[in-house]
Formats: C-alpha cells, sequence, structure tokens
C-alpha cells in the first residue's frame, strides 16, 4: 500500500497518493475527484517585467503611529508643546503630572517666553523651588498608553535641556519607577549649573519588566530650574540609531522587504492652516506638513497639530524616514503638499507668495536628499550624519485633493520646477480620493493629457468590490500614465478580508507594466488609540502583531518573481444578481422630512405604498440611531446629530421596479439618503445626496458592513427645498432622477471571481510561483497544466489559511502561513486547494 513520505503531512501524503497511476492489488481505488478549474500556464510567452518596487509600505502619523508607535521616544509631550490647538484637551502638562518625595515642595508651570530653547520649540516647563533643607519637587509622565515598557536588563537614554537661577546649582535626580513608586532602575542624579540651556544626559537600566512604567524628574534646592526636550529613548533602537525607531515595529515591517517607503501621509500632508507664519509669534500652531520643520537637531524642531486629532512632535521626520528607507533595501517616496487641501476640506490657496514657497521648498527637498555635502541642504544633510545622497528618484505632489483643476494646475507649477532643475525626478500625480467618480475622471483625464508618468490611486471598498475588481487594470491604456496604487484595503481585518485583497494582488502583477507600485493603508495602529480602521501591524506600548493583511502581503511582498508567465484559469464564477430587498430612509447629521413613498412595477403594479396618513407602522428601524416619527402627515428624523440612521419597508422581490418619494432636508450638516435593494444593516444600496458636508451625492453599496462607492458627483441640497426622488431599479441596472431629472446611472453586473491566480517566474532561483487564492468555502480541485515545461517533483508550498471570520489579535495569532514541501508535482498535475486559502507553490525547473 501508498505509505506517506515522512516528512510530508497528512495532506501532502494525499496529493501525491492521487499521482499514483495504479492502486494495490486487491484494492479498490476511490475515484480521483473532477478538476473544476484549470490553470494554464504559457511559459513561452512573453511575459510582463515586475517592477522590483511593485510592493511597499505607506506611513502615515495615524492612529499614533509615530509618537507613542515607530518613533521609539517614551516620553509623551516631553517638550510641552502640547495645547488646545491640538486637541481640546489637551495643555502644555498634558502627559505629566507634578510630584514631590522627601517633603518636596515647588509649583510646577508652563511658560512661552524669551527664556524658551528654540524659537521653534518655545514652550518649556518651569520649576519654582522651594527646598532650602531636603525634599525634591518636579514631574512625573506615564507614557503614550498604559505606562512606560520596560525590559528587565535594558539600558535607557535619558536626556534633558536644563537651565536654572541658582548660583550654587541645582540637584536634579531622575528614576523610573512603577505606579506605587516602587523603583525600577536605579536613581540617575545630575547638577544642573548655569543659566543657559545645556543637555544633561545620563543612561538607566531597568531591573525589572513592566509595560506600566513612570519616569520622574524631580529637583531640590531653591529658584527656578527651567527643563524641555525630556526624553528616554530605549538604547536597543532598530539597528541601536540614536533619535531612532522601535525595533520589533521596525523590523516588522523590514520583513515586508518593501521596495519603497511613500511618507509621511496621507491627509495630514495637504491639510491644515495653508497660511504663512504667524506675524506676532512668528510660529503657527497648526499647518500643513512642511519638511523643513521635521530636520535638524531634535530640539529645534517643530510640533504640529496632527490632521488625526493629536500632536506630533517631528522627532521623526524627513531625515529619519529616509534613512529606514534606506535601513531596508527601500526607495523613498515623499509626499509634498500641493497646496489645495483635500480630505474633505476643499480648499485651493490664493497666496502665490505662499505657493511659489511650497515650490522651492520641494526643490530644497530634493537638493537635502540628492545633494552634495558642499549644497546648502545637502550639508545639513551631512551635518546629521549622511554625507551620501539618499538616491531620491520619484516625489508625490498633493494627496486626494476634491478640486481637480484647482489642483492640477498647481501640480503642473511643481512638475514643471522639479523637471527643470532635477530632470531624473518622476513627478507622480494623483486621481482624488475614490476608485471612480467625476472627480477620478477628471484627474486622470488631466493627467493623461499632460503626459504624467504616473497617477497615485487611493480606495477603501468591501471585500465584494475586490472580488468583483480582480480585472480593474486589464482595460487601462498600457501606452498611459501608469498607476501608483498609494492607498488601499478592504474594509475589515478578517481573514475573509484578506482573502479578497489577496484576489486583487494577482490581478496586480498580471498588471505589472500598468501597476508600478501597490501600498496597503494604513501601516500602523496603536490598538488603544485608533482614528482608522483597518490597519497592517497593531501594537501595543510594549507588543505587536501583524494582521492576517500582513500576513497575506509578507507573502506576497517575499515572493514577487522578476516577471509574469502568462497564465489563464477557467471555472465558475458568482454571476450577478438582480438588486432586490427593502427600501430604506437614512439621514446623516442631518434633519430631514420623507412623504408619498411608492414602490410599483413598470406597468404601474403597486407594490408598497405609504403616505404615513396612517403612521409609520411600516417601517422598521435597522440602526437604533435618530429620532423618527410622523410629523404632519410625513416621516421625520429629527435628531441633526444622529448618524447612519436607517428605517426598512417592504420586500421587494420584483427585478424591475421604481421607487418614488418626496424628501425635505430639514436642518443639519448633508442632505438626505434613499435607500433600495436593503437586505439588512449591512447589505443594502443607498443614494445619498448632500453627504460629505453637502458637496457630494454619491450610490454606495454596502456588504456585510462594508461601503463602497459606485458612483459620485458634486451635489448640493437646500435647506427646506422639498425634492422628487425616484429609483429606477431593471435587474441590475439602476437609473436615478431628482426632480424629473436624470441624476446618474451604473449597472452592477460585476462578476464575482472567488477564484484567482496568477504565475511568475523568479530569474534567481529558476522557479515558478504559481499563486492562487480560493476565497470560497469549499475546497478547489483544480488542474495545473505547466505548457509542457520540465520541472522537478517537488515544490516548496505556503498556505494562509482558516476561518474566514477570523482575524488575528494581541491574545492571539491564529492565521499565520504554513511552508512545507510537496510532492507529485509534474508538467500537468491536479491539486486541491483548500477553502479560504491563499497558496503559493515554489516549482524549480529542470
Amino acid at each position: 500500500m501508498f505509505r506517506p513520505h515522512p516528512l510530508l503531512g497528512l495532506a501532502a501524503a494525499a496529493l501525491v497518493a492521487t499521482t499514483v497511476a495504479t492502486a494495490a492489488p486487491g484494492l479498490a481505488r476511490t475515484p480521483a475527484p473532477q478538476p473544476e478549474y484549470t490553470i494554464t500556464v504559457d511559459p513561452a510567452a512573453a511575459g510582463t517585467p515586475i517592477s522590483d518596487s511593485l510592493y511597499g509600505v505607506f506611513f502615515e502619523d495615524i492612529n499614533f503611529a509615530a509618537d507613542g508607535g515607530l518613533y521609539a521616544e517614551l516620553v509623551r509631550n516631553r517638550s510641552f508643546e502640547f495645547g488646545p490647538a491640538d486637541n481640546r484637551s489637551y495643555s502644555p502638562l498634558t502627559g505629566w503630572t507634578p510630584t514631590a518625595d522627601a517633603g518636596g515642595v515647588g509649583v510646577a508651570s508652563t511658560a512661552d517666553d524669551a527664556a524658551r530653547l528654540h524659537e521653534r520649540n518655545r514652550t518649556y516647563l518651569r520649576l519654582d523651588l522651594d527646598n532650602p533643607g531636603g525634599g525634591r519637587y518636579g514631574v512625573t509622565n506615564a507614557g503614550f498608553t498604559t505606562g512606560i515598557a520596560l525590559r528587565a536588563g535594558g539600558a535607557y537614554d535619558f536626556s534633558v535641556w536644563a537651565r536654572t537661577d541658582a548660583a550654587a546649582g541645582t540637584p536634579l535626580t531622575v528614576t523610573l519607577h512603577d505606579a506605587a513608586g516602587q523603583p525600577l532602575a536605579a536613581p540617575l542624579t545630575r547638577a544642573v549649573r548655569g543659566d543657559r540651556w545645556t543637555r544633561y544626559t545620563g543612561t538607566l537600566k531597568a531591573t525589572r519588566s513592566t509595560d506600566a512604567g513612570r519616569l520622574s524628574v524631580r529637583a531640590g534646592g531653591t529658584g527656578v530650574l527651567r527643563l524641555d526636550m525630556v526624553s528616554l529613548f530605549p538604547h536597543d533602537t532598530f539597528r541601536e540609531r540614536p533619535n531612532g525607531l522601535r525595533r520589533d515595529l521596525a523590523e516588522k515591517i523590514a520583513a515586508l522587504r518593501p521596495g519603497f517607503v511613500r511618507f509621511p501621509g496621507g491627509c495630514l500632508v495637504n491639510t491644515g492652516s495653508m497660511s504663512g507664519y504667524d506675524a506676532a509669534s512668528n510660529w503657527p500652531r497648526a499647518r500643513s506638513y512642511q519638511w523643513k520643520d521635521t530636520v535638524g537637531p531634535v530640539e529645534t524642531r517643530a510640533t504640529n497639530a496632527n490632521f488625526w486629532g493629536y500632536n506630533q512632535s517631528y522627532g521623526l521626520g524627513y531625515y529619519e524616514y529616509f534613512q529606514f528607507a534606506e535601513d531596508i533595501g527601500a526607495m523613498p517616496l515623499p509626499v509634498v503638499p500641493a497646496l489645495v487641501t483635500g480630505c474633505g476640506q476643499n480648499q485651493a490657496t490664493a497666496d502665490e507668495a505662499l505657493l511659489q514657497r511650497h515650490i522651492a521648498d520641494t526643490l530644497d527637498l530634493i537638493e537635502f536628499a540628492n545633494g552634495p555635502a558642499s549644497s546648502t541642504w545637502g550639508r545639513l544633510r551631512a551635518s546629521m550624519g549622511h554625507p551620501r545622497p539618499f538616491g531620491l528618484t520619484h516625489l508625490a505632489v498633493g494627496n486626494e485633493e476634491n478640486l481637480p483643476d484647482a489642483y492640477f494646475a498647481n501640480f503642473q507649477r511643481f512638475r514643471a520646477a522639479i523637471e527643470a532643475a532635477h530632470p531624473g525626478i518622476t513627478v507622480i500625480g494623483n486621481s482624488g480620493p475614490d476608485d471612480a467618480g467625476a472627480t477620478f475622471d477628471r484627474l486622470w483625464q488631466l493627467n493623461r493629457d499632460a503626459g504624467v508618468d504616473m497617477v497615485d490611486e487611493h480606495y477603501y471598498n468591501s471585500p465584494a468590490w475586490f472580488l468583483q475588481n480582480t480585472t480593474r487594470y486589464d482595460s487601462y491604456d498600457r501606452a498611459g500614465p501608469k498607476v501608483f496604487l498609494g492607498e488601499y484595503a478592504s474594509q475589515g481585518n478578517k481573514l475573509a478580508n484578506s482573502l479578497a485583497e489577496a484576489s486583487y494582488l494577482t490581478g496586480l502583477e498580471r498588471n505589472a507594466d500598468v501597476v508600478r507600485m501597490a501600498s496597503y493603508a494604513p501601516l500602523l495602529a496603536n490598538v488603544d488609540n485608533v482614528q482608522w480602521r483597518p490597519d497592517l501591524i497593531w501594537f501595543d506600548n510594549d507588543e505587536s502583531w501583524g494582521s492576517t493583511s500582513y500576513q497575506v502581503q509578507k507573502l506576497f511582498m517575499n515572493n514577487v518573481g522578476d516577471r509574469t508567465v502568462p497564465s489563464r484559469v477557467t471555472g465558475p464564477s458568482t454571476a450577478p444578481t438582480p438588486i432586490t430587498g427593502g427600501i430604506g430612509l437614512s439621514t446623516w447629521a442631518t434633519s430631514a422630512t420623507y412623504d408619498d413613498v411608492r414602490v410599483t412595477t413598470p406597468d404601474g403594479t403597486v407594490l408598497f405604498a405609504d403616505d404615513f396618513s396612517a403612521g409609520a407602522d411600516a417601517w422598521t428601524p435597522l440602526a437604533n440611531r435618530g429620532s423618527w416619527s410622523v410629523v404632519d402627515g410625513a416621516y421625520t428624523q429629527s435628531d441633526t446629530g444622529a448618524q447612519d440612521t436607517l428605517v426598512r419597508a417592504a420586500d421587494v422581490t420584483a427585478s424591475d421596479y421604481d421607487l418614488t418619494l418626496r424628501a425635505r432636508k430639514n436642518a443639519g450638516a448633508e442632505g438626505f439618503l434613499v435607500a433600495f435593494g436593503v437586505k439588512d444593516s449591512g447589505n443594502f444600496y443607498w443614494w445619498n445626496l448632500g453627504g460629505w458636508n453637502n458637496t457630494q451625492g454619491a450610490v454606495e453599496k454596502a456588504t456585510n458592513g462594508a461601503k463602497e462607492t459606485l458612483l459620485a458627483k458634486p451635489n448640493r441640497i437646500t435647506t427646506g427645498t422639498t425634492y422628487d426622488v425616484r429609483v429606477q431599479v431593471r435587474g441590475t441596472r439602476v437609473t436615478l432622477f431628482l426632480d424629473g431629472q436624470e441624476w446618474a446611472s451604473f449597472t452592477d453586473d460585476r462578476v464575482t471571481r472567488t477564484f484567482t491566480q496568477v504565475v511568475t517566474r523568479d530569474d534567481a532561483t529558476g522557479e515558478l510561483i504559481v499563486k492562487v487564492v480560493n476565497a470560497q468555502d469549499r475546497p478547489a480541485v483544480t488542474r495545473v497544466d505547466l505548457g509542457g515545461l520540465r520541472v522537478r517533483d517537488r515544490a516548496r508550498m505556503t498556505v494562509i489559511s482558516g476561518d474566514p471570520g477570523e482575524q488575528n489579535t494581541r491574545s492571539a495569532e491564529p492565521i499565520q502561513p504554513a511552508t512545507r514541501t510537496v510532492g507529485g508535482i509534474a508538467g500537468t498535475f491536479t491539486r486541491t486547494f483548500a477553502p479560504n486559502s491563499v497558496t503559493f507553490l515554489r516549482i524549480r525547473t529542470k
């Protein structure tokens, strides 16, 4: 009988068993299952070269990704620059608590006056001390989340800038301790002397591990002691660089082997004030991200209000970004503001001098990255420790601008200046915040007509969208601008999301001649401070873990290959179905009134009608939000603060029907929403009129709670005006009418592909890499035809699989890749791919 090789598991044994030509005498042979899918490879056809930078990472300071995250500083608000401009709850002493021991007396306050450390580091801590006979007074910092994480035996580098008016000097004691005051390291003592700012340093060695440590800085004596830039770094940073990166997070990013690092954002790049320096203080508290604020000695760098609602210190600045990209072998890809805001703000600068300054700053940035050490900005780079140029080749201007013509006019100004001074730099434009719509179409037209080299696309959609759009780039113009997919993710952090993304990546690789770069976003999230989900890598103050998408991205990024090998797949797919289900009414931060709701067939048969004269008993809330009631014979949602309300009625089973109603906005920030094809609270379509702060209309489709935008265009709803709304459904075709005029139409007839594949070749090893995604709940028996290639009979197989509802968390990471050697590989072979799996087969050719 057949005996499995001892190095193979049962599944591998079963695979080999299916390749045995004859059964043992006297034993009945179980018929092999017939292949449902066939993958056919054409090794003789010319494949598409794949860029070394196809997959990269995108870093934005969101979810506390920098301070309290990748940037290894352990002290929160080290420079006392927090304030209401960052967050209404902040003050310069946020993160700090006055403290004393041995009867110490004093007063802790902050000041912004001529005694400051630097004009861009304006606020400092003032301690008025009154301890002539002993005792110490000062402040305590508890770090960014639950406390300061320390590892037993670890060295922690302390530094502080200080000055004192005490003639005899001021004794300073630095301690690490727990919340109860018990020591975690031997104390560090320094004597502060002189009334000029001086940096004092020392190292503390942790005696035990904790994730809830505290740092206290206390002083004895009398007089005024001024402190600034109170800092504590683990000595064990990534590559042990001073002012460095948290090792575990940096190593997880490095393990992806990214081809590029896009930085520093995101929405924080082009949002915030677009004004110049404040005339009174010569330093504004909130403005767009500007690279010159982030370089030079850390004590001279600014802090700034972060778009995501907190303070960013700029300790992790442009020099550190360039250094990190170099350390992990990735191409640096900075993004500079175009002076046209995106991310819902929609404002373009009218200040010509400010625009010119930003263009000049961008040219200076290129010099900082690439200039010789004898140049102005190259000299600064050299003084920071890197005399050699960083080798910048690509630079993006702008991020998700919603004013396409205003943005592109500014973009062209940047582009012309950059190409004139640095013709070797690829200047990247963008296509706005969505995968489709009026802004997307207009920006692509402008980029195409101007011969822009590369266009940055961004989209966050449902897993279903990714499964239905694996062929998105098949129809892109091969002679047009190349695509940089700078931000994408499916909405969720479960294995089902990762499988949908994996399917989509097979399409990116098949279209590597068009899609030159792609990066999942966002990269990092502090589990205790989250502004956006999903995210690739999660962490707290002492642990980190990769999401299921991290594991899938890592598998693709570590097994790219040098070129595609043309291949095709045949087999079943999920066909589209007519749009049926309930109808719904909704509001978002708005009060609205609805009346005369009717659903009719094309021949006039009434399927549902409600004029609310008898109340609203036909309607069921699907979201416990808002205040719905019948007022003056119409149905009104009156709470202008309620978001994402939804009530449902009827159950339309007909494939062809018309939904008509009258709607009026009463008050609030947006317009109103009309839903159709409603299955439940997570599965529906809705026509959003006056959305996005009453600037845009759109049709969104929700699938299992995740939304995707099917179409979008500028739109505004007038308060107090009654609108006639009509939704015409014909199978999968929907036409929308507003006040009798056709507003837009769409067809939702995309095929869902739950089985996808791509084949690439690794030139260095001579291996074919067969990549298969089976994003369905059943196994996929598949015939693989390698087109006559002679191959080794064993291959290295890596599989990621599991429950599609599973996710990796702080407490458990069940979704991990499993790698082993399998046999039974031949020019043609049959393989059963597990349900809900991503499988990579590295097959050596003879």
